[in-house]
Order: structure tokens, then C-alpha cells, then sequence
């Protein structure tokens, strides 16, 4: 049984919103049927990635935090990318890791909440 290949793109802390809007709509236009396509915004143009692509195209966060909420400035908690309608979110993507010193036990804390 073969699974059906995903492919996602991820531009990192890239662009502003007129740049999003042509890439989702050229990502929209040219997707393959035959593959799953998922775009990772940065935070602030999830809401914006999410209504231009459709139902054609899933979208999602590009970390989360550990955390389910309280006092955690600048964090976002999987429940608030679920109610964006993301399905899904990149955790332990090297970057964080060698950039921001996440291990192991702190990807594995994603997986938690």
C-alpha cells in the first residue's frame, strides 16, 4: 500500500502579505491532484494563507509551544493554531534547533499538548 506524498513549504520568517497572496495563488493553480500540498506561514498571515487557500491546500503553523496557555509572551499554543483551522505544524525543524537550542525533550513536549 503506497501513502499518498505530502509536500510542504515552509518561508520561514520571509515576506509580507502581498507575497503570500501571489504564492498561495500560485501554489492553488499548479498543485499536482495527486499530491498533498501544505503551505507554513509565518504566525501573522495564518489566517490569511488559510482563507486564500481553500479547501485545495492545508496550512499550517510553523512551531508551537509546550504550553497550553498562561504567561508565556510571544507563544502559540496548538489550540489556538487549531482554531485557525491548521492541521498542521512543523516541530523540531533543524533551524529551531540550532538557532534556539531545542531538543529532544523539548520537541518531544510539543507532541504532549
Amino acid at each position: 500500500m503506497s501513502r499518498r506524498p505530502l509536500v510542504a513549504g515552509n518561508w520561514k520568517l520571509n515576506g509580507r502579505a502581498d507575497m503570500a497572496r501571489a504564492l498561495v495563488s500560485d501554489v492553488v493553480a499548479r498543485r499536482p491532484a495527486d499530491v498533498d500540498v501544505v503551505l507554513c506561514p509565518p504566525f501573522p498571515y495564518l489566517a490569511l494563507v488559510k482563507e486564500l487557500a481553500g479547501d485545495g491546500v492545508g496550512v499550517g503553523a510553523q512551531t508551537l509551544s509546550d504550553q497550553q496557555e498562561g504567561a508565556f509572551t510571544g507563544e502559540v499554543a496548538a489550540g489556538m493554531i487549531a482554531d485557525l483551522g491548521c492541521q498542521y505544524v512543523i516541530v523540531g525543524h533543524s533551524e529551531r534547533r540550532s538557532l534556539f537550542g531545542e531538543d529532544n525533550d523539548m520537541v518531544a513536549a510539543r507532541f504532549q499538548v
